[in-house]
This record gives C-alpha cells, structure tokens and sequence, in this order.
C-alpha cells in the first residue's frame, strides 16, 4: 500500500505538526522530509549526532547501550546519540517500523470510538499448549503481574487491553503507542507465576520493618539493571519483572509498610 492510500500513515502525519514524540523517538517535520532522533537528544545539534541511514535503525533497535539484546522494542532503553532523516512519508513508516514495529497501524485503530483491545481472561482463555495455565491466574495476582509486567520502566506502551478489577493505562501515563493485547513476554511471566503460585507454600514470618527491608532491597536491585538477568529471562529469579512482580505481592499484604513501590 503506497503512502497517499495508507489511512493510518495519513492520519498519523497529521498529527505531528512542527515535531511528535513517539515513545523514545522524537519526528520532527523540515519541509517535506522529516528528521527522527531520540528525544534525550532533543537541544543537541545535528552535528553532534551520528547520522544513521534508514536501514541501521533496526539494528540501532536491537540493543542496548550496553549491548544488551532489547526483547521489547517499546521498553524506555532505546539507545541515544543518533539522527536519521525520511525523505518522505513512506520513509518515515519504514523508518517507525524498525524502531517500533506495528505502531502507527496499532495508534491508528486506537483512535476508533471502540478500540480492538481484549481482556486478560477473554486472551488468555484462548491460549494452547504451555500457555493455557496462565487462565488459572485469579483475578489479583493477573492485576499485580499485570501492573509489574507493563510498569513504564518496562514499556512504554499504553496499555489498553484490560484485567477484571485493573484499568488500563491513563492517556498521560505513556506514550501514544498502544497495547492491544498481552504481549509474549507477559504470556511468559504469567505462566512462571501460575507455575510459581503452584509450589508448596513455605512458612516466612517476618515484622513490618523487615518486610519494609526487603522491599527497599528488591527496590535497590532494580535499580540496578547491569546486575540483574536479561529481560526476557523469566526464568531467572533475579529477573526483573520478576523482582517488581514480588514487590506488587508485598503490597498488598495486610500490613502497613514504611516502603512502597515505586509509582
């Protein structure tokens, strides 16, 4: 489909104006062309950015700074330092779909009166195979694996598919990209959880203050992303997602605690 008979790309140009961010990813119009940088780079001059041609943004989207392999293309870990310009707008889609594939087709069904977003329990009670154990995830620890899974340190997709008893994402919380749906990484989590939920139960008594510790520990480690597992690792209990999911469940104990998660 050429550019001008793409609905959801004229639709979308239309919306930038002078300059969009979309996610990590700063577009700015210059005439007829449109330069995309990432938006920490947002006062620095052109010369100061490496100029990277359309083709390399999918590469440039494969890692981190740190080399480290990006599962999600949506998580807030897109490297900076680089300028890239479209020539047109059909540059401009190749080029969005490489840093983050299906979003403007994704943004473009969103701006329907009724999104095509599901429901956790209507998705996950369609899955086969080794994903049909995460439909036995009750209805809260689906909402806390949810809110861990998809907290903007993770993803900046707002998230529009639902979980019975959890909203989804307000507008100013992320950015126009749209979720429409669990995504395979969440699929992965909720089946270690479930797997996890299923384990023998141990005995942990601990005091408020020691409680409050640990979620101050867990919260020092996620702070600390060069130390932990790889994202997508769910594997892994030092994973992560796995950490927030642990610190949503201390949460909600019936305890008063000095530390809270982080918002």
């Amino acid at each position: 489909m050429s550019a001008i008979a793409n609905p959801a790309l004229k639709a979308f140009v239309a919306q930038i104006g002078d300059e969009l961010p979309l996610a990590q990813v700063l577009i700015r119009r210059a005439g007829a062309t449109f330069e995309l940088r990432h938006v920490a780079d947002r006062d620095r001059a052109p010369e100061e950015l490496r100029e990277l041609k359309l083709a390399e943004l999918r590469g440039l989207a494969q890692f981190t700074a740190r080399g480290a392999f990006r599962p999600l293309k949506s998580e807030p870990n897109l490297q900076n330092g680089w300028r890239s310009t479209a020539a047109d707008e059909a540059e401009l889609e190749s080029a969005l779909n490489r840093l983050y594939p299906g979003a403007i087709a994704d943004w473009f069904a969103a701006q329907s009166p009724e999104p095509p977003a599901t429901n956790y329990r209507a998705f996950t009670n369609r899955q086969t195979g080794m994903y049909r154990i995460t439909a036995l995830l009750s209805d809260a620890l689906a909402a806390q694996l949810t809110r861990a899974c998809c907290h903007r340190n993770y993803c900046l997709k707002r998230r529009l598919w639902t979980v019975n008893g959890l909203a989804s994402d307000a507008a100013e919380e992320k950015s126009l990209i749209p979720c429409l749906e669990p995504c395979a990484l969440l699929l992965e989590l909720a089946r270690k959880a479930m797997r996890i939920e299923q384990e023998e139960k141990m005995k942990l008594e601990l005091s408020p203050g020691e409680a409050a510790t640990l979620m101050a520990a867990l919260q020092i480690a996620l702070a600390q992303p060069a130390s932990i597992a790889r994202e997508a690792d769910v594997d892994q209990p030092a994973n992560p997602r796995r950490l927030q999911l642990l610190l949503e469940k201390l949460a909600a104990l019936p305890i008063k605690l000095t530390v809270k998660p982080e918002e």
